[in-house]
């Protein structure tokens, strides 16, 4: 027997439709009506399952929702004259939207995507992207969005800061949380002269300095800069400062670079994560002996490579498969890995342990936060002369000129 399809089954069906397609048709796509065959039994079939039959017909004769059925006349030879449910025929999204309890989103996001896409053309595909925040968000912040990107639309070349921005009610933080959805709206009102740009560049704006996070290691190092020990500065003033250090860190987290002891030559920056790019910009890191320490994992691996591809000669500390080993009890997960399957400036032992974290080697998705290392022999590792050069070992693709510092 073909299937018999009863209202619970509809309300499924149309579910799995409607997350599917409800931002194609919040902009009027989709063909309309929809159409969908309830069942066709025969009369072999129905005296086959008389109550399964029965229920079914029972089912739709007292249903009450959206849309209309369509019942088809048969005159069987044994059974008589029936009346079938045949077809469900819902002309509108609306209409789904009450077969799966989402009317009142689906009313309010049509509103503000017909008043949105009316006042903006342009961004009337962006605006179908968006379904849930036109669905969702309280009515201020609809109304802010509207101002705000309409400001920053007229005013493309403004040059102020976000805190600067002449709109009533507006707060950096609620900027910062809207900055993808006010980004799409403005490239699509632009077109294709937005190609390329941040966001900032995108709004007109003046972006916040980039600042980095700088403890001095040495008493002496801090007389060169005024007896200043822990700087948070932007990187322009960082790289102009009179500081000539013979050996930097470069360290994944805060409170580890916090926890430093006091070295000979020697600063530390701090919390950098992929924003590595900007070491490039300091000139005297080219003259010190560069270390990076990060988390044993995917990404951490994948900075060290970045690092490497501005400071060649970069040495890596604390990432090998021994120290992994060891502090096996404070393994966690990387909560999602590295899409990288190689990275170009890893040395042959660091490239090993990050193929044997991709490919599960020592379980799923394996970890090691620099925090979870032992800290006697974090300051055994910093106080040996690790200024001293080894022997270099080759990389996968190029020659650098540093070793893995010794590990605990």
């Amino acid at each position: 027997m073909s299937p018999l399809l009863f209202p619970e089954h509809a309300r499924e069906r149309f579910a799995r439709w409607y997350r599917k397609r409800h931002r194609e048709w919040i902009s009027g796509g989709g063909e309309w009506p929809l159409v969908v065959t309830l069942g066709n039994p025969t009369e072999t079939q129905a005296q086959q399952h008389p109550d399964l039959v029965r229920s079914w017909i029972a089912a739709w004769q007292v249903w009450t929702g959206a849309g209309q059925i369509a019942w088809a006349e048969r005159r069987w030879r044994t059974l008589g004259h029936q009346r079938l449910p045949d077809r469900l025929i819902l002309s509108t999204p609306h209409e789904v939207a009450a077969w799966v309890g989402e009317t009142d989103r689906w009313i309010k996001a049509q509103q503000r995507y017909t008043r949105l896409a009316t006042r903006w053309p342009a961004a009337a595909a962006c605006l179908a992207r968006y379904f849930d925040a036109l669905a969702d968000y309280p009515e201020i912040d609809i109304e802010q969005l509207e101002r705000v990107t309409s400001w920053l639309d007229e005013h493309p070349r403004s040059q102020l800061y976000p805190r600067q921005l002449p709109i009533p009610g507006l707060h950096t933080k609620w900027l910062e949380r809207q900055t993808t959805l006010i980004g799409d709206l403005l490239r699509a009102l632009r077109g294709g002269e937005s190609v390329g740009m941040d966001f900032y560049e995108l709004c007109g704006l003046r972006q916040p300095p980039a600042l980095m996070r700088l403890r001095v290691l040495d008493p002496a190092l801090r007389a060169q800069v005024g007896g200043l020990g822990d700087v948070s500065t932007p990187i322009e003033d960082l790289a102009r400062a009179p500081l000539r250090p013979g050996r930097v860190y470069i360290v994944e987290n805060l409170q580890t670079g916090l926890a430093f002891p006091e070295l000979p030559d020697a600063v530390v920056l701090m919390r950098m994560g992929y924003a590595v790019e900007a070491l490039s910009e300091i000139p005297w890191l080219k003259g010190a002996e560069c270390v990076y320490w990060g988390d044993i994992d995917t990404h951490g691996f994948a900075i060290l490579s970045r690092v490497r591809a501005r400071l060649p000669d970069v040495r890596s500390m604390l990432m090998d498969e021994d120290t992994l080993l060891h502090h096996r009890m404070f393994w966690g997960r990387e909560e999602q890995q590295h899409s990288a399957t190689e990275l170009p400036h890893l040395l042959h032992t660091e490239l090993a342990v990050y193929r044997a974290l991709k490919t599960q080697h020592w379980g799923f998705n394996v970890r090691l936060e620099q925090e979870q290392i032992d800290w006697t022999a974090v300051e055994t590792t910093l106080h040996m002369r690790s200024a001293v050069e080894s022997p270099p070992e080759s990389g996968p693709q190029r020659s650098v000129k540093c070793a893995t510092l010794p590990s605990s």
